[in-house]
């Protein structure tokens, strides 16, 4: 019998920022929507249940207009979890909040929009990662 493969190419075409702050989901959403002019609001927590095991749930954020997309993800599992790696992306789990931009607000210049947000006093530290060399790229396909 002949076997068949399903082949799916996911489109990773968006730009992924790494921060490091110790505050609250909301409060950093509260400051890049200040410092963006963004309108990021609360949207349902994203679930992912893993194979027989534990339900991984992780606050998302979103602000979609007609020609791009922000979201807001926090890296960490929320509640207690007995996963033995609680993150939403466990390659980049030093990074406390991830940052997906996609359409024209990617137009903006990497360096200048790290200086940006640095420039929140709540943000301690941004890293940006090509999305292509995480290994667990996919937890950001929806």
């Amino acid at each position: 019998m002949k076997t068949h493969r399903l082949n799916i190419e996911y489109d990773y075409s968006f730009d992924l920022y790494g921060l490091v702050t110790s505050v609250k989901d909301y409060k950093l959403a509260w400051a890049l929507n200040k410092l963006l002019d963004l309108r990021l609001t609360r949207q349902k927590d994203l679930c992912y249940d893993l194979l027989g095991k534990d339900r991984l749930l992780i606050a998302n954020y979103q602000c979609a207009t007609e020609h791009s997309e922000v979201r807001l993800f926090r890296n960490r599992a929320l509640g207690s979890s007995t996963l033995k790696k609680p993150f939403l992306l466990p390659d980049i789990k030093e990074y406390d909040y991830v940052l997906q931009i996609t359409g024209a607000m990617q137009q903006l210049h990497p360096v200048e929009l790290t200086r940006q947000l640095l420039r929140v006093p709540l943000v301690e530290y941004v890293k940006q990662f090509d999305p292509l060399t995480l290994k667990f790229k996919e937890n950001l396909i929806f």
